[in-house]
């Protein structure tokens, strides 16, 4: 019988090259490479260059990247994906006053498509759902929202009556997701070889995507946060420059 090694809890998926282009673009600054560094990069993942360059034909048609010369770069779209995920490891907060911020969708009328849309775009801006259309969070965190989002939400600022950490143990799976950023921290720790670290690094930051960044007087004791997130930029750190050194040579 055959029995998987991946801890309870965290999701694995596997390599492809475009996946394995896609992680090294979005943890590089500026997110761009030469063809010929690409090739060499993904040499420890079994990727060949004739496979490397047919996903990158691909991924140029599909929009994810745009070729100037022999250069790859992220396209607009992924750009921004990169800029949720570097706010996803370093997020911007200001000190909690007890305050809320509460987002009311307006709009009517809309298709399945736009609803989940707008789902998603509050869920990216780290709110959660209290009930059908209404949308609140600690006013603790620095960000942009996405340009006409005001057009279809009201925002507003609330105090509610209900205990904070009741609430946000109400709004947020806090135990779930700590349990499983610490099966992350474990793997990524026994992770030795490149293609291991790699796919344990996608996960950890995906997980990081689902962070509420909750004041420190609401989480949890011990959470795990912080940790999965030098985690992440020390591994990352050093799995790009082994790459990339690898790409140079």
């Amino acid at each position: 019988m055959n029995v998987s090694r991946e801890p309870v809890g965290v999701d694995l998926r596997p390599l492809s090259a475009r996946s394995v282009v896609l992680s090294l673009l979005l943890g590089t600054h500026p997110p761009e490479l030469p063809v010929k560094d690409l090739v060499r990069a993904v040499e420890p993942f079994g990727v060949a260059g004739s496979t490397l360059r047919a996903a990158l034909s691909r991924m140029v048609a599909a929009g994810d990247l745009r070729r100037s010369e022999s250069v790859y770069r992220l396209s607009d779209r992924l750009l921004e994906r990169q800029r949720r995920q570097d706010a996803a490891v370093h997020p911007e907060t200001r000190a909690w006053d007890g305050a809320w911020e509460m987002a009311v969708v307006t709009a009517t009328g809309r298709g399945a498509a736009e609803r989940a849309e707008l789902r998603n775009q509050l869920a990216a801006l780290r709110l959660a759902e209290l009930r059908e259309g209404v949308w609140l969070r600690p006013a603790n965190l620095r960000r942009t929202w996405p340009d006409g989002l005001d057009q279809v939400v009201q925002r507003f600022t609330a105090h509610p009556e209900q205990p904070a950490r009741d609430l946000c143990a109400a709004l947020w799976p806090l135990d779930a997701w700590a349990r499983t950023a610490r099966a992350l921290l474990a793997h990524v720790e026994r992770s030795d070889r490149p293609a291991d670290r790699f796919t344990a690094l996608a996960a950890v930051v995906r997980h990081l995507l689902a962070d509420p960044v909750l004041p420190a007087a609401l989480l949890p004791a011990d959470w795990p946060g912080p940790a999965l997130r030098t985690a992440y930029t020390d591994y990352q750190r050093e799995l790009t420059e082994e790459m990339l050194g690898r790409a140079k040579q």
